[in-house]
C-alpha cells in the first residue's frame, strides 16, 4: 500500500491577497524543490507570464512569490496529504485536505481558482459550503496536453477581472 504523502510546504499568501489559486497536489518535482509547478511541462508559469506580461518563467523561487503577492495572487493546493503515485492525480486516493477556513481568515480572498478538474472535484467534495467562491480552469499539468497554450491562456485571463 502506498504511503501518506505529505504536502510539504506552505502557501503563498498575504494579507492583501484578493484571489486564490489551488491546485490539487504538488507534483514529485514540486515536492522535491519544496515549491509549485517546478515540473519543467507544467504550463502554470508561462500562462501567468502571458496574462500579466511579467517573466515568471526565468524568475526564481522567491522572484515568484514577490510577483505572485504584488498581484495579489495567493497559491496553494486543496490537499494536504493523501496516498498518490508518481505526481498522477487520477492515482490520487485518502485526501487529508487542507484547512481552508484558516487559510481564508488570512486574506481578503473574492473567488477561488482551481487548477484542474481534479482540484474542483476535490473541493466541491471537501468544502461545499464555499463552492460559490471556485471556479475550475483547465489543467495547466502536461498531462493536459490536448489543451494548448493559448486554450490556457484565453481561459486563465478571467481571474485579471478579480485583481483590483
Amino acid at each position: 500500500m502506498d504511503k501518506q504523502v505529505k504536502h510539504g510546504f506552505k502557501p503563498v499568501i498575504d494579507n492583501q491577497c484578493q484571489i486564490l489559486i489551488l491546485g490539487s497536489m504538488p507534483s514529485v518535482q514540486s515536492r522535491a524543490g519544496s515549491f509549485y509547478y517546478l515540473h519543467p511541462q507544467n504550463r502554470f508559469w508561462r500562462v501567468l507570464t502571458a496574462l500579466f506580461n511579467l517573466d515568471f518563467v526565468s524568475a526564481g523561487i522567491l522572484q515568484k512569490q514577490d510577483l505572485l503577492l504584488k498581484l495579489h495572487i495567493a497559491l496553494y493546493d486543496v490537499i494536504d496529504s493523501c496516498q498518490i503515485t508518481g505526481s498522477a492525480d487520477s492515482s490520487i486516493k485518502n485526501v487529508k485536505p487542507i484547512n481552508l477556513e484558516a487559510l481564508l481568515k488570512l486574506a481578503p480572498i473574492k473567488q477561488i481558482y482551481l487548477n484542474g478538474s481534479k482540484a474542483y472535484t476535490l473541493f466541491k467534495k471537501h468544502f461545499p459550503a464555499r463552492q460559490s467562491m471556485a471556479m475550475p480552469l483547465l489543467s495547466t499539468s502536461a498531462a493536459s496536453a490536448r489543451y494548448s497554450l493559448v486554450d490556457l491562456i484565453n481561459q486563465w485571463s478571467c481571474i485579471k477581472k478579480n485583481l483590483n
